[in-house]
C-alpha cells in the first residue's frame, strides 16, 4: 500500500473520514446499552482510516488518549465517527475521534466522546517509515495542531512526575492514605 512518491504535505481534509454505523442488539451489554469495546472498535477503524489516507502507508495504534465515554449509546441509533489527522511528527499522527449518536426517530443528536489516536506509520519492511506533513488549512486546523502539541508536553510531564512518585512511594510511609478509602489490608 505505500506510496511510491509520497507528496510532502497533505492538508487535514485530504485525509478527513466519516464512518457511521447503525447499533444492533448484538453489539448490546447486559444493561442494555451498546458495549464501549464496540465503541473502541469503531474508533479504532476510523482511526486507521484517516490515519493510512494521510501517511500513504499500513498504520497501527500506538496509544489512545481521553476515552470518556459522556452518555451511553442506544441500540438502533446510529452512530458516526467524525475522524482527522490533527497533528504529524516524523513517522506518527495524531487523529481526534468525535463520536456521535443519533435516534432517527427523534432526530435527537448526542456528542458521546471524543479522543485522540496515536498512530504510526509502517512501511512495507514494517518499520517506522516518514509521513507527508500537514497543511494547515484554517484557524480550528491550526489550533487542533498547537493543541496536539500541548497534549504532548502535558503527558510527557505526566508521564514523568508519575514514575518519580511511584519511584518514591514507601508503602509504610503511605498507609495513612488507606484510612479514608474502601479498602482493608489483609497481610
Amino acid at each position: 500500500m505505500a506510496s511510491q512518491l509520497a507528496p510532502e504535505f497533505r492538508s487535514v481534509s485530504y485525509s478527513r473520514v466519516t464512518l457511521t454505523e447503525l447499533m444492533i442488539p448484538s453489539y448490546a451489554n447486559f444493561g442494555g446499552k451498546i458495549h464501549g469495546g464496540i465503541l473502541l472498535s469503531l474508533m479504532d477503524k476510523v482511526a486507521y482510516a484517516a490515519a493510512s489516507k494521510h501517511a500513504g502507508n499500513y498504520c497501527v495504534t500506538v496509544s489512545v488518549d481521553g476515552v470518556n465515554f459522556l452518555q451511553p449509546v442506544e441500540v438502533g441509533e446510529l452512530v458516526s465517527l467524525l475522524a482527522s489527522v490533527n497533528y504529524v511528527g516524523r513517522t506518527s499522527l495524531l487523529v481526534g475521534i468525535k463520536v456521535i449518536a443519533e435516534d432517527v426517530r427523534t432526530g435527537l443528536v448526542k456528542h458521546t466522546n471524543t479522543s485522540y489516536f496515536t498512530m504510526v506509520a509502517k512501511d512495507d519492511a514494517g518499520k517506522p517509515t516518514l509521513v507527508p506533513g500537514l497543511r494547515l488549512e484554517n484557524e480550528e486546523d491550526t489550533r487542533r495542531f498547537l493543541e496536539a502539541i500541548k497534549r504532548r508536553e502535558f503527558n510527557a510531564q505526566y508521564r514523568k512526575e508519575f514514575d518519580n512518585a511511584r519511584t518514591e512511594l514507601a508503602v509504610d510511609g503511605q498507609l495513612h492514605l488507606l484510612q479514608e478509602e474502601r479498602c482493608e489490608i489483609g497481610y
